[in-house]
């Protein structure tokens, strides 16, 4: 079986059945062009605030500025390297490139979080010896700078919520602009404290909170991406549990070779082989296990070889776990329509 290209089955003998979604649907409604100004808005707003800052930072001896600044530099980077890739996955597939490119955000994603690590550790390092040696900073200056950051980021942190975040690429942006808002305040906090009572290291303490808002998101962003690459199930989906509930389907005698992974955020994809029993209808329990696959796991992309369970042309040496009826009770097969030629 076969899809049209509006995602519409069609069939082809053999007993195989092949159900493939296009990808779509799987956001909040958000379109990509939506996606692109909402953005290219907040890149705006924080590239005009990220010189402004820095250029502060070093005046008032700053690191908790610096590192802001860095942090927001970032953010830039972030937002960039999420329109560049939301531009090359939207391309068709084409040539060697199968499912296209969507795989490009999660690259963008990857190098996010890189991105954060290592600056966090570059920040570390300069916290450490300041905390040693603290410079005088203008406590006054610090408080009303990063005051004046929490509202630009607020409103980076907004547009970028409106965006469809469901894409991995673009909550790696939101994850680096809503960590940039705590270090924000964080730093309003240090300011205020310096300006009060005169203690330096207060800005040392929040570059180092800072960097561990860095590390946090660096890591997730990291790991997120890391499942995609490696294929592994998406969040949310236990393939056993999954495996479990195809072989209990009317007519179904055995899943193996079950395979369920991400094509990109939000592009769940599945394959198995399904052995019915000998009278079975293929084509029946092929559409039944498409539907519940849709309609409990929002997966779409399927591709599923249905064979009978005499059939000579069988796995050879089918990898992964067998998944059988958990119960001893048969199914009723012969009051069940998908049982019968």
């Amino acid at each position: 079986m076969s899809a049209d290209l509006d995602g519409t089955p069609g069939e082809r003998p053999g007993g195989h059945g092949h159900g493939h979604g296009q990808g779509q649907g799987h956001g909040h409604g958000v379109s990509a062009n939506a996606d692109r100004r909402y953005l290219s808005a907040a890149l705006a707003l924080i590239l005009g605030y990220m010189s402004v800052e820095a250029t502060i930072g070093v005046i008032a001896s700053s690191l908790a500025l610096i590192s802001d600044a860095a942090h927001m530099m970032t953010d830039a980077f972030a937002i960039i390297f999420a329109l560049i890739a939301m531009r090359i996955a939207a391309r068709p597939p084409k040539g060697g490139y199968t499912y296209g490119l969507r795989r490009a955000e999660i690259l963008s994603a990857q190098l996010n979080g890189l991105t954060l690590l290592l600056l966090a550790a570059y920040f570390v390092y300069e916290s450490v010896e300041r905390l040693l040696s603290p410079p005088e900073v203008n406590g006054q200056l610090v408080f009303w700078t990063s005051l004046s950051g929490v509202a630009v980021n607020v409103a980076a942190t907004w547009l970028i919520s409106k965006a469809n975040r469901s894409s991995l690429n673009v909550e790696g942006a939101f994850q680096h602009i809503l960590n940039d808002l705590y270090a924000f305040i964080a730093t309003t906090i240090a300011g205020l404290v310096i300006w009060v009572t005169g203690f330096n290291r207060a800005d040392v303490i929040a570059s180092l909170f800072v960097a561990a808002l860095m590390l946090k998101a660096g890591y997730g962003l990291l790991r997120d991406a890391g499942r995609v690459l490696m294929e592994a199930a998406p969040a949310g989906i236990d393939p056993t549990e999954l495996g479990a509930r195809l072989a209990e389907r009317p007519c179904v005698e055995e899943v193996h070779d079950l395979h369920v992974w991400e094509v990109s955020s939000g592009y769940p994809a599945l394959s198995a082989h399904v052995l019915v029993e000998p009278k079975g209808d293929c084509h029946a329990v092929r559409r039944d296990l498409q539907e519940l696959l849709r309609s409990s796991y929002g997966i779409t992309h399927t591709t599923l070889e249905v064979d009978h369970l005499d059939d000579e042309f069988h796995c050879e040496d089918p990898h992964g776990p067998r998944h059988v009826a958990a119960t001893a009770e048969p199914h009723d097969h012969a009051a069940d329509p998908q049982c019968d030629h």
